[in-house]
């Protein structure tokens, strides 16, 4: 790990460096998120500065990929994947792209990554009392895996709201991951990357720490739900059950954001409008405070969320099991937290 050490630094001080330079241009040029209704904070701020985690992360594949840590076909996943989409995320930031334009380059995206991934492996499922099965799910189970893919792009888009939510996510489910290929058979140094995603936002972070001075932007948020979602499909190929830890990984976004959307259908209202009702913003105007919550879910990923993704990835625990142990609290701290409940006038 010792002679990753500079590229890590390098690649921290150069996010940081970015995000500072692109923090003056969007200052410059007036690219200001302005507080309404649906917002969450308080004061015109720039926006745009999740551009940086693309740039660098990106610069940083053919690295890896030169140090036989990252093989060609996965480079050219993340690369592709996530460079269309940040730049149809970069293209929203400036200028509004309709919903359906935006959908198309994401699933074009997510058809990119999946196809130099090598698609959706079988997957394990362990059926408590009948063992473990691995069923071939197919052509349906390869559009289910784009659709996935796209989901999980949007949700993150979704869950960044408040200062610091979006990069503290993206630094703990990396880590987990990384760990789990560090302490588990046949992952090689498939941890590389996950680190280099994670001291990657951390130079963002430190413009993005509660009170945030600069905010990710689609760019950054979609960029991120499409690498983190690659990063779970490459998973399943190094081993089934890895896929299933990197679930657990996510659950707080997966969870809020998919509850908070089906609420919001059934009621009839369009699911890709502007909001504030998920969970973490019921939570952080109920608190006051964009910290506490940022905090508080950093916290839920590292001591709830990443010893049951290594239990079911490396201690052989039942992965449904595994999943309805860490989902359920979730769950109930959703419904506490009234996510997906029309807002009050």
């Amino acid at each position: 790990m010792i002679k990753f050490g500079w590229i890590y630094v390098i690649a921290l001080v150069l996010a940081a460096a970015l995000t500072g330079l692109l923090r003056r241009y969007a200052l410059a040029t007036s690219l200001l998120d302005m507080p309404n209704a649906r917002s969450s904070h308080n004061s015109p701020t720039p926006r745009g500065g999740g551009l940086s985690i693309v740039m660098v992360f990106l610069l940083g594949l053919p690295v890896l990929s030169g140090m036989d840590v990252l093989t060609p076909d996965a480079m050219r996943a993340f690369f592709g994947a996530g460079a269309s989409v940040a730049l149809m995320g970069f293209l929203d930031d400036h200028g509004h792209i309709p919903a359906r334009w935006r959908l198309l380059v994401h699933f074009l995206g997510a058809a990119w990554g999946f196809y130099w991934l090598g698609g959706l492996p079988l997957l394990v499922f362990p059926f408590p009392g009948l063992g473990a099965h691995a069923i071939d799910l197919g052509l349906a189970g390869q559009i289910l895996g784009m659709f996935y893919l796209v989901w999980l792009l949007n949700l993150y888009n979704f869950m960044d709201g408040i200062d610091g939510l979006a990069s503290i996510e993206a630094i703990t489910v990396s880590l987990g991951g990384a760990l789990l290929y560090l302490l588990g058979p046949g992952a090689m140094e498939q941890w590389a990357a996950p680190v280099l995603l994670a001291v990657t936002v951390a130079g963002f972070l430190f413009w993005n720490f509660p009170p945030a001075r600069i905010f990710m932007g689609d760019a950054g948020s979609g960029f991120l739900g499409i690498v983190l979602g690659l990063f779970s499909i490459q998973a399943a190929w190094i081993a089934p059950q890895f896929f299933w830890s990197w679930l657990i990984l996510l659950g707080v976004f997966i969870v809020d954001a998919t509850w908070t959307l089906i609420r919001r259908f059934l009621r009839g209202e369009k699911i890709y409008e502007a909001h504030r009702s998920h969970a973490y913003q019921y939570a952080s105007r109920y608190y006051k405070s964009h910290k506490t919550v940022s905090l508080a879910i950093g916290v839920i990923n590292v001591c709830w969320l990443t010893p049951l993704a290594m239990l079911v990835g490396l201690a052989g625990v039942n992965a449904l099991l595994g999943l309805a142990l860490a989902y359920l609290p979730l769950m109930l701290l959703a419904i506490y937290f009234r996510a997906g409940e029309r807002e009050l006038k």
